[in-house]
């Protein structure tokens, strides 16, 4: 006999995270701390406690306001140790004591450097089947209230969008046997997701580089992903990406028209998607037109 799965609306799956709610806008409304920052440091808190560290968010929120600083403060060296291995190297001396002493468990800069592949996967989950869902509300009211927040250097982080995401307070969530519904893409246009990936002529990157770069950050992220049709012996010189979430846009912008990134060793240039009479549906495998190649 099948067990039918417990539906939770959005307005009870945030109550469920009531708590990392309240923890998340001390972060940003106490202490002003970057709005996209502080989500990273939610997710990387959340998932230690799903990683077997107990109650980690309970126990940060009736701290002092400047230990819960400092603990976000170290949390931010953890995430720059996960996210780059260059860093990782400089700082693996270094020290994140306080929350060794928080925690009472065995926790170092080394533990993120062995687990940086598990850490990878399980923060971009988290952020993207929890925080995006439980504290985007909280979040949008955090950006407008800001012009430009800090870059936080070896993190991909989102700037203030024009055009924060709305989340429909009616969306489904399934829970148990569990699946977080995707937000209601087909109310948003496929244009309004999509991002141009420009590659280095005589540095050929493949589909699953380009998959893989994206995924190891945010999980399934990516509705379609389409390279430029060419001959087997020609390389791909552009790519677009739909996104399944146009907050992933602002993620990897950061405020900017256009960023650089380094995809195995070879750079790749992205930014967003400007159709010039040209069908951006994801049905559409027609390629580019010549002159929306970035400049």
């Amino acid at each position: 006999m099948s067990t039918k799965p417990f539906i939770m609306s959005m307005d009870e799956f945030k109550c469920f995270h009531s708590i990392d709610r309240s923890l998340y806008s001390i972060l940003v409304n106490e202490l002003v701390r970057d709005p996209i920052e502080a989500i990273q440091i939610m997710a990387l808190w959340i998932w230690l406690e799903k990683a077997g560290f107990k109650n980690v968010v309970f126990k940060i929120m009736p701290l002092p306001h400047i230990l819960i600083n400092e603990l976000a403060d170290e949390a931010v060296t953890c995430l720059k140790c996960i996210n780059d291995t260059q860093f990782c190297s400089m700082v693996l001396g270094g020290e994140i004591t306080l929350t060794q002493n928080f925690m009472k468990e065995d926790i170092s800069l080394q533990f993120f450097q062995d687990y940086r592949v598990d850490a990878l996967r399980g923060i971009a989950k988290v952020l993207n089947e929890v925080c995006l869902n439980a504290l985007t509300d909280i979040m949008n009211i955090s950006l407008k209230r800001n012009v430009t927040p800090p870059l936080v250097q070896g993190q991909m982080v989102m700037p203030p969008s024009n055009q924060p995401f709305q989340q429909n307070p009616n969306q489904i969530i399934k829970v148990g046997q569990y699946s977080h519904s995707r937000p209601q893409v087909n109310e948003i246009s496929p244009e309004n997701r999509t991002m141009f990936v420009t590659f280095s002529k005589g540095y050929p990157v493949t589909e699953y580089e380009v998959r893989e770069f994206f995924t190891k950050f945010f999980g399934d992220c990516i509705e379609s992903l389409y390279m430029q049709d060419v001959k087997a012996d020609e390389q791909a010189l552009f790519a677009k990406i739909v996104f399944n979430n146009p907050l992933f846009l602002d993620i990897v912008l950061k405020g900017m028209s256009k960023a650089k990134f380094n995809i195995n060793g070879k750079h790749v240039w992205m930014r967003k998607f400007v159709p010039k009479n040209v069908d951006v549906n994801p049905s559409n495998n027609s390629p580019l037109p010549i002159n929306n190649l970035p400049k």
